[in-house]
């Protein structure tokens, strides 16, 4: 799913920074889209702050656990978290400081059980919610994106930056 995400997302024009265990597949991931591929030992998970350096606009994530405490920590004001996985831990031990005072938004989904019309309507929610993370153009030079029909439009002062996406060990 990560490797998906990275590459659907980096084709709708976000910048994605992938976050993997496995240093070596930098290469593979910048080429479906990554800009950035950071090591996951680059984290030090003993020492999550509630509230840490607002740093991303989304993020995906793979793992749950102490990644996805991380994740909602360095969110951005008005960010979203899609988990949609649990490779690393089903606990989540944060928090609820990013999700009142930074306005993050936490979607999950069970990719696999989950039928296939509530996962559409997941991920169109998703979706609907990153669009505000798209890079914004001037009207100049590039017209500013459009969300397609069905998605929702994302709430008024949004985040908008970089996403991180996380790969399953």
């Amino acid at each position: 799913m990560g490797s998906i995400a990275i590459d659907v997302l980096s084709r709708l024009g976000y910048r994605v920074v992938a976050l993997t265990g496995k240093e070596n597949e930098a290469d593979y991931l910048e080429g479906l889209g990554a800009k950035e591929v950071m090591s996951r030992k680059s984290l030090d998970l003993s020492k999550i702050k509630p509230l840490d350096k607002a740093t991303w606009a989304g993020a995906v994530d793979n793992l749950g656990g102490e990644v996805l405490a991380w994740m909602a920590s360095t969110m951005m004001p008005g960010g979203t978290i899609a988990s949609i996985g649990l490779a690393a831990s089903m606990n989540l031990n944060t928090s609820v400081a990013p999700f009142i005072l930074r306005g993050v938004s936490l979607l999950g989904i069970d990719s696999g059980a989950t039928p296939m019309p509530q996962r559409r309507d997941v991920w169109r929610r998703l979706a609907g919610d990153m669009r505000a993370c798209a890079p914004q153009r001037d009207h100049a030079n590039h017209p500013v994106r459009r969300a397609p029909a069905g998605v929702r439009r994302p709430p008024e002062g949004a985040a908008k930056g970089r996403i991180v996406v996380d790969l399953a060990a």
